[in-house]
């Protein structure tokens, strides 16, 4: 018997549903079969219908939103990003994080535990709750740490943490080290039922490093990372996972060599999912010539070789999702030289239309599948994939896959400015997000062209 999280596992802070009508939208939903021009009809939060341009008369007391040329999609999930509350603030806090998510587009996100004190007791998780009752802008979840402290040495009461409302556990930014401990946590795992996502280094392997080890790190001068750091340590834990019969989730993979021991896992059985992070899949460690600092994450930016296995990963599905590992930092924290940096980019606000820039629209990855994988991540901890259909609570994005924008010229809804992305010209660009049957963000170009009241338009 495994135990459940409790009854409302993503929370957030209260807001009107919405009433509106999108009309004239190109609606995409890979798992609906839906790709063509619609008028969908969101009533107390619904998505009451959905029909032909045209065919769907506007409710007296319905915004209408005029979407022609507009692509409306599911909503965005991500299963991995740091809030930095409690204890870190001066970085970010569930408003501004939750407003720099929805911003992207996101509907929902899970948070990781790496916060000061650490997730790693009931009392902890629940005031974060409240917390979270009470500020953030879209649903959102945390996942308790898998030791207590983070410190490798002692189980944290899971299952406690689990009936607060942990949707899974992880010592994310550290390495469960010991073998036997990650052994230990799987046993308790298939009790809690909720998955246990790993962050996969050896830190022998990756002491002293900055970046990847590779010819540019030579060139550079700086310490370098090698890839077996991370690749190492998960041809263990998938070894022990399969024997424990756990399941595991293996988060921002940067390397080839990952790619394919994960694929071999998953042919043999292994109950194993994993991400990979639009850092990953758009930059090379080429990008840390320039010893900009945003570049600096953990695992680190590497060849272009690993850069199109984890391509091949995402198309194939060996890689599972897209999570942003959103990673802010405050200003004078990133400006100091590149090795004494702290690691992290962020992410939440540039995910999809980098992704899109740098994938879609040269032709390397389909927009559907793009979508697919920027949906599915907090299914792997249990939650619904949002979908655009009837009856569903409304998570929609509705972007315009035409607007360029230059990232960060009019600052960021995140508290924290160290995106990787800063400056670059991107295409595609989040005008409305719907989160949990919510207005949680517009753009604000897109907004100042709107009065409420009925009949008026966006």
């Amino acid at each position: 018997m495994t135990l459940s999280p409790s009854s409302v596992p993503l929370v957030r802070a209260p807001a009107p549903s919405a009433n509106l009508l999108v009309r004239q939208a190109r609606v995409l939903d890979p798992r609906e079969g839906i790709d063509g021009a619609h008028d969908v009809l969101v009533r107390d939060g619904v998505i009451a219908e959905i029909g032909l341009p045209g065919t769907i008369r506007a409710p007296d007391d319905a915004e209408i939103v005029e979407a022609a040329g507009r692509l409306l999609s599911p909503a965005f999930t991500d299963p991995h990003v740091h809030l930095r509350t409690p204890g870190q603030e001066h970085k970010e806090d569930l408003e501004t994080g939750t407003r720099a998510a929805a911003a992207g587009g996101f509907c929902q996100v899970i948070g990781m535990p790496n916060t000061d004190p650490v997730i790693d007791s009931a009392p902890i998780l629940r005031s974060l709750r409240e917390t979270a009752a009470r500020d953030a802008r879209i649903p959102v979840g945390f996942v308790g740490s898998i030791t207590v402290g983070l410190r490798g040495t002692a189980l944290t009461v899971m299952a406690a943490l689990r009936r607060a409302g942990a949707l899974g556990f992880s010592d994310d930014g550290r390495p469960i080290a010991s073998a036997g401990m990650l052994r230990r946590a799987l046993q308790y795992q298939r009790l809690t039922g909720a998955v246990l996502a790993l962050h996969e280094e050896d830190f022998d392997l990756s002491a002293g490093g900055s970046m990847h080890e590779g010819q540019v790190s030579a060139r550079l001068g700086i310490g370098g990372i090698p890839s077996i750091s991370e690749s190492a340590i998960i041809a263990r834990d998938v070894l022990v996972a399969r024997h424990e019969g756990g399941a595991i989730h293996l988060q921002h993979l940067s390397s080839s060599d990952s790619v394919l021991t994960v694929e071999r896992a998953k042919q043999d059985g292994t109950r194993v999912t994993c991400e990979a992070s639009p850092h990953h899949l758009c930059l090379t460690d080429e990008a840390v010539a320039g010893y900009d600092t945003s570049m600096k994450m953990n695992p680190p930016l590497r060849t272009e070789a690993d850069r199109q296995a984890l391509i091949e990963g995402l198309r194939s599905g060996v890689i599972d999702c897209v999570a942003t590992d959103h990673a802010p930092h405050a200003r004078d924290e990133k400006e100091v030289p590149f090795e004494q940096a702290p690691m992290g980019t962020t992410g939440l606000e540039t995910a999809f239309s980098a992704l899109h820039t740098e994938l879609v629209l040269p032709g390397v990855l389909e927009l559907g599948l793009l979508i697919d994988r920027m949906t599915s991540g907090c299914g792997i901890f249990g939650l619904p994939i949002p979908r655009v259909a009837v009856g569903e609570a409304a998570n929609l994005a509705l972007i315009d896959l035409e607007a360029c924008w230059i990232v960060g010229e009019h600052g960021y809804e995140s508290r924290s400015a160290n995106c990787c992305f800063a400056g670059r010209r991107l295409q595609g660009r989040v005008l409305l997000t719907i989160a949990d049957g919510v207005v949680a963000y517009r753009e604000r170009g897109f907004a100042m062209s709107v009065a409420p009241g009925p009949g008026r338009t966006v």
